[in-house]
């Protein structure tokens, strides 16, 4: 009989449609119910952009109109991509996807996830930060990223995790997972905390 996870207690339910996010949750050995949830990501009007993604995770989970249960635990998230106070958001064609890497290559950016767990009776989030180096791109490097991978689900265009991130990322300073769109070592951290709360 194999051993229980320290976080017997949850049941995870990930409202998110990456199937990045899914890897990583299933990634602690816990039950994981996938939903989904539709929500506008057009942030208020002067909100900082380093508190988007935990603005737009936050609301994710306010939004979701399913019921849990004692043991249950809502997931939802947020990935924003700044260069500078520039927010990079998901991009509208591959022409916009080509122009976000014309802007990033060559330069140090921003990523930063927001999470949001809602038990029946508790909300947490926070937001985790990772910097990431990109190398110079040519214009035929950008199109065929583009063209091959079709990046429109994703901030800033690319997924590290894909062609981009094996030819491109120079360095990352933080948690690559933050990066993919999951900071797992905070989501753990939450939920052990979380756990004990309800132990108690």
């Amino acid at each position: 009989m194999s051993p229980a996870p320290p976080l017997f207690p949850w049941r995870l339910v990930l409202a998110s449609a990456s199937p990045r996010r899914r890897q990583l949750l299933q990634g602690l050995g816990l039950p994981v119910e996938i939903t989904s949830v539709d929500v506008d990501e057009t942030p208020p009007a002067g909100m900082p952009a380093a508190e988007v993604a935990e603005f737009l995770a936050r609301k994710k989970a306010m939004a979701w109109q399913g019921e849990l249960a004692n043991d249950q635990v809502l997931v939802t998230a947020d990935t924003t991509v700044l260069l500078g106070e520039l927010l990079l958001n998901k991009p509208v064609d591959a022409e916009d996807a080509r122009r976000m890497l014309g802007l990033l290559a060559g330069k140090e950016h921003r990523v930063i996830t927001g999470v949001c767990l809602r038990t029946g009776s508790a909300t947490t989030s926070f937001s985790d930060t990772a910097k990431v180096r990109f190398a110079s791109m040519s214009a035929e490097e950008i199109a065929y990223y583009v063209e091959r991978h079709m990046p429109l689900d994703k901030a800033g265009a690319y997924g590290v995790q894909d062609w981009l991130g094996f030819t491109t990322v120079e360095r990352i300073e933080g948690s690559f997972y933050t990066v993919m769109g999951l900071p797992m070592h905070r989501v753990y951290a939450a939920l052990k905390g979380m756990a004990e709360g309800l132990s108690s």
